[in-house]
């Protein structure tokens, strides 16, 4: 048994060395992205859980199973502190050696880092649930001044304003509803303004009778902007509302249309275009295009920029009014600097202190996520939005539960807060109804530090419903740990 221990001893030791040796190298590659001093313990951790993560450590979890010591698999928030603790207690078991716990404070110094960063973003949780919401304000707030009193009144800690609608003047009012408010409920809601991104549409449709509906196994065009005249006749045709995207696909490359309600291929390149061949789409009716539907890339390095024009300018507004700037369309690390510098442009003595969100929505953000976080974090109060409906069309539905697991077990070992967020209790929303899934999927978002509710008729019923929800998995779940309270169901 002696044996056992020491060998295993020497497996966790050994493990610790060399997640420390690829931390430090990891560590000077972020050295200059670290203005913020109280992000640099949490990205020491970040580094060690990255290096940590690159190991298959099954094994090891089964054998420190064995001696009552399996804690490696909550390890994100604490890596060396749990790692070290690890240690000790085996050197107690081999020699007898004297074991002292950690304090208290410093062993979960990460939790408490996220929850202060969480305060800071999305305002203090109210009375309300354990996690706080985040509600879209729907385009008749601006008209409402009641509205905003009765969500902060439900307890909501912040509101997101879209920028993809409305306009500057629209924005004013529901921020004005927002800080009047405040001075009738005692409590200001954050307010997050989310730029819009270069966001990929279809555009004019060829209306020509009976060429609108597209069935499986049918193919039509998708066409440079202007170039609709050029499609053969016959063809069904609709345009993409940027070119770039038409002229990264080749052969073979998957098109997804409508959040993936009509899936297709490309099997032609044209001077107009590509052809498309449809391998879903809905069997009794065929799907019907329209204009302004999402289009997805998932095959191809889209080399769009993050910001466009219009989002400079909303950003310019967003800088003067906001607390913080939710960043749609990011993916890779220049896409960050970019928005940054100009923060420091529009106000250049405290852009710090704007919250920033990052929305991970594509392939490409979810594989530069590390390196974004940290040039993020390191220089501004940050979190995460799983942005999980273009996020599932391009990585694919049957990946999505595990990648929004990956961002979360990310970001709790980054110590940066998450929103949860897309068609959170959607069906409740609109009819009053939910669903089972989407209940699951909301008592998933108990995990998150936020989580994002859409506009719809039945929004108080269901920031209700979510209170009820987020009280009861708190007694069962924080983030990846259960909390084993007692079970009276039987």
């Amino acid at each position: 048994m002696t044996d056992d221990l020491i060998e295993l001893r020497r497996e966790v030791g050994a493990l610790r060395e060399t997640i420390s040796r690829a931390a430090v190298v990891r560590l000077e590659a972020w050295r200059d992205w670290m203005d913020c001093e109280d992000f640099a313990a949490s990205a020491e951790n970040f580094a060690h859980y990255l290096a940590l993560r690159r190991h298959d450590i099954r094994p090891l979890q089964r054998k420190l199973m064995r001696f009552g010591l399996s804690s490696l698999g909550r390890v994100e928030s604490k890596v060396l502190p749990e790692l070290d603790q690890v240690i000790a207690i085996l050197d107690a078991l081999i020699d007898g050696a004297q074991f002292a716990p950690a304090s208290e404070a410093a062993f979960f110094a990460g939790q408490n880092r996220i929850s202060e960063r969480a305060r800071r973003i999305f305002g203090p949780l109210t009375d309300h649930g354990p996690v706080g919401l985040l509600v879209t304000m729907p385009s008749i707030s601006a008209q409402d001044p009641g509205f905003c009193e009765k969500l902060a009144a439900a307890g909501v800690e912040a509101v997101r304003i879209n920028c993809a609608h409305d306009d500057p003047e629209i924005w004013r009012r529901m921020i004005a509803h927002v800080d009047a408010a405040a001075g009738t409920v005692g409590r200001r809601m954050k307010i997050l303004m989310d730029l819009a991104g270069p966001k990929i549409r279809t555009g004019a449709l060829r209306d020509e009778k009976g060429q609108k509906r597209v069935r499986l196994g049918d193919s039509f065009a998708l066409c440079f902007p202007g170039r609709l005249g050029m499609v053969p006749s016959g063809q069904p045709a609709i345009e993409c509302s940027l070119a770039e995207p038409i002229e990264a696909l080749a052969l073979g490359h998957r098109v997804f249309v409508d959040d993936g309600k009509l899936s297709t291929r490309v099997i032609a390149r044209e001077d107009w275009g590509v052809k498309l061949h449809a391998e879903i789409a809905p069997l009794e009716k065929g799907y019907k295009l329209k204009p302004e539907k999402g289009l997805n890339f998932p095959d191809c390095a889209l080399n769009i920029p993050a910001l466009t024009e219009a989002d400079q300018e909303a950003l310019r507004f967003a800088a003067e009014h906001a607390d913080g700037i939710e960043f749609s369309f990011v993916q890779e690390l220049q896409d960050v600097e970019l928005l940054q510098s100009l923060l420091a442009e529009i106000r250049p003595d405290d852009w710090h202190e704007l919250s920033l969100v990052l929305k991970i929505e594509t392939e490409r953000a979810v594989r530069n996520l590390p390196d974004m976080l940290v040039r993020a974090a390191g220089r501004q109060p940050t979190a995460v939005m799983i942005a999980r409906g273009d996020l599932a069309v391009e990585i694919g539905f049957a990946r999505l539960a595990e990648i929004q697991e990956e961002i979360l077990w990310l970001c709790e070992a980054a110590q940066v807060p998450v929103i949860w967020a897309t068609q959170v209790l959607e069906s409740f929303l609109k009819t009053g109804l939910p669903t089972r899934g989407e209940m699951t999927d909301a008592a998933m978002g108990a995990r998150a530090e936020c989580v994002m509710l859409n506009k719809g008729p039945y929004l108080f019923e269901a920031i209700g419903e979510l209170d009820h929800l987020f009280g009861r998995m708190a007694t069962h779940m924080n983030k990846k740990t259960p909390q084993l309270r007692a079970l009276k169901s039987w």
